[in-house]
């Protein structure tokens, strides 16, 4: 292998792309979009839920527990209804989520020792969204419901509410959450997106790229020049290699600063790490050209062998631990889950070479896999 024709094929590549305006903006333009409009659009984070209120009771007791809600900032307040029916119609045009309603005598009943039923609907659209609110719900609930066993003891043992609170809840739980103490669910997309979009970039450059020259048939100039395959591929993918370096620092940068996700690891292991990962992704992209004649085709596969390892089996939605063990063994059969782990890791959870090396070994077996299967299926000579 000559260097020299390497260089050379490298820089005519890189002026083809710089003459490509569409190229060039699939290149840098689109891998930013994608981080911008998924990062600001995907939110995980249940809050500012819109709700209404049915107080039919109108006491003192049913306003101070309806404020439990208004004053949360898991619920965004939309005013009170008259009846039942009006609150059916907001929920069936997405106008609230959620609605309680207070039944008559609320404070009378309370006052006269008796328990009594608060209504809640929920909207059930999403499941996800759905159990979250619940569990905002049943946690305001208990929250009054301790205030007023607390408020009852305190009257009848005559000790203060101190007290009276520690009688109701001798055993405490002391929560801590580690590596994302704020439980922002943008810092953990924001690193997870990353892998998202480098397992798409790259193959989509480098497929387009080679499938390019087949179409407008200057690859035959390659067939009949004394370049080696091997100076080709070297000499062909270089240049997307370098790219997705590029957008390595760039999509750090805006993970950084414009969604604000902590980065705790080692910035130098972290970009060694993701260069193994783009090389391997633009592996795919290699192998993909191999089997497309046109650009059309080599789009739609390498959707479907990008996109769908990279929503199901990386742990971007659903955690690798969570599925069951075919779909844990599919998970680790491609690189998205890796880099996801290193991603996370180092984002959020500072963790380094130390930790990780298992992860960046498993990319660079699935570089050398790829390469070297691209490697022997490509040839110089067109087959009959």
């Amino acid at each position: 292998m000559k260097i020299n024709r390497v260089k050379t094929l490298a820089v005519k590549e890189w002026r083809e792309i710089l003459r490509d305006r569409l190229f060039l903006s699939l290149a840098f333009v689109v891998p930013i979009s994608m981080m911008l409009v998924f990062g600001y659009g995907i939110k995980m984070d249940v809050e500012n839920i819109p709700f209404a209120v049915l107080d039919q009771d109108r006491s003192a007791m049913s306003r101070d527990y309806l404020h439990q809600f208004i004053d949360s900032r898991y619920f965004d307040y939309q005013g009170d209804v008259e009846n039942e029916d009006e609150i059916d119609n907001l929920i069936a045009g997405s106008k609230i989520r959620f609605a309680i309603i207070v039944p008559p005598k609320f404070q009378e009943t309370l006052l006269s020792g008796r328990p009594i039923a608060v209504q809640s609907l929920i909207d059930g659209t999403f499941p996800f969204r759905t159990s979250t609110s619940k569990g905002y719900v049943a946690a305001i609930n208990n929250a009054f419901n301790t205030q007023l066993l607390t408020a009852y003891i305190s009257q009848k043992m005559g000790v203060t509410a101190e007290q009276a609170a520690a009688f109701m809840s001798p055993i405490k739980i002391q929560l801590r959450y580690l590596y994302n103490q704020e439980l922002r669910s943008i810092w953990s997309i924001a690193p997870a997106m990353m892998m998202f979009i480098l397992l798409m970039t790259p193959p989509f450059l480098t497929a387009l790229g080679i499938v390019r020259e087949k179409e407008n048939g200057s690859i035959y100039n390659i067939y009949s020049s004394t370049v080696t395959r091997g100076e080709f591929l070297m000499g062909k993918l270089f240049p997307y290699v370098v790219i997705s370096c590029i957008n390595v620092v760039i999509l750090w940068l805006i993970a950084i600063f414009a969604f604000g996700a902590p980065f705790k690891g080692d910035p130098v292991f972290f970009f060694i790490a993701s260069v193994i990962y783009v090389t391997c992704t633009t592996g795919i992209g290699l192998l993909v050209s191999l089997f497309s004649k046109t650009q059309v085709s080599a789009m739609m596969l390498t959707v479907v062998v990008t996109i769908v390892p990279a929503v199901l089996y990386s742990g971007l939605l659903v955690p690798i631990a969570s599925m069951d063990a075919a779909s844990q063994f599919e998970a680790h059969l491609f690189p998205a889950m890796y880099y996801t782990d290193i991603a996370l890791g180092s984002f959020l959870k500072g963790i380094g070479v130390e930790e990780l090396w298992t992860r960046v070994a498993a990319l660079l077996l699935y570089t050398i896999i790829l390469w070297v299967i691209s490697y022997n299926l490509f040839h110089k000579r067109v087959k009959a």
